[in-house]
């Protein structure tokens, strides 16, 4: 587990394949149902993510994500439904967002009655506003986001249909030939959002087969790891 260090009462961090039950393609802490994993192993590697940062896995709160920007707020339990970002302000709550490329985002607030939303943020979700959407559902004007492991521009090679629409937004400076720089595109999002402390991981999910799983490495049978965090 990364853990990310900010000031309030917070516990956040950011999962890698390690440590887990799982095995063969999905080996080890695979937090993804869909991947064709077992359940009771996906389950066992989702309570130890919980118990790292002290929370209870029977209340964990997740979405089925849909590569949008919809951010709901977080009920204890609750696994179905359509989003791509929780947030809460309910001690004790564990929220959880899954990847295995695209950019899983944390926000806390650090004025007024503590606030947590994490995010999954591939390039669709990033051009379509999930920032501006977890930015908004927290309020306050003291945020802090951290910005965890995702395909690097090392790795990330795009075509017209994701090249362009960037570009046009945001210029040539978060591309390298054709590769594609998500981690500066989440952060310029978020400073243009008005959170003025952003911290990066960089570490690259395609590059890394020993530490992350991988959609674009590996292909459809992979495993997911993600953020997992709570207000304490």
């Amino acid at each position: 587990m990364i853990d990310w260090e900010m000031s309030g009462p917070y516990r956040v961090a950011f999962s890698t394949r390690l440590g887990g039950v799982s095995a063969g393609a999905f080996e080890s802490l695979n937090l993804g149902l869909l991947t064709h994993d077992e359940r009771d192993r996906v389950e066992e590697n989702r309570r130890r993510v919980c118990d790292h940062i002290g929370a209870d896995v029977d209340r964990l709160a997740m979405n089925r994500q849909k590569h949008g920007a919809k951010v709901n707020q977080a009920v204890a339990g609750e696994r179905g439904r359509d989003g791509d970002g929780l947030w809460s302000e309910e001690h004790g709550l564990p929220l959880m967002k899954l990847t295995a490329d695209c950019l899983p985002i944390a926000l806390v607030r650090r004025d007024g009655t503590p606030r947590l939303a994490v995010l999954h943020a591939g390039w669709r979700g990033l051009l379509e506003g999930v920032v501006d959407a977890g930015v908004t559902a927290l309020g306050g004007h003291n945020l802090a986001a951290a910005v965890g492991p995702g395909i690097g521009p090392c790795c990330y090679e795009v075509q017209a249909d994701v090249a362009d629409p960037y570009r046009a937004r945001f210029g040539d400076a978060v591309f390298n030939g054709r590769n594609l720089d998500l981690w500066s595109v989440a952060e310029q999002l978020l400073h243009q959002a008005g959170v003025a402390s952003v911290e990066r991981v960089d570490l690259c999910t395609a590059c890394n087969p020993g530490r992350f799983f991988s959609h674009r490495r590996d292909g459809a049978v992979t495993g997911r790891q993600g953020v997992v965090g709570c207000v304490t």
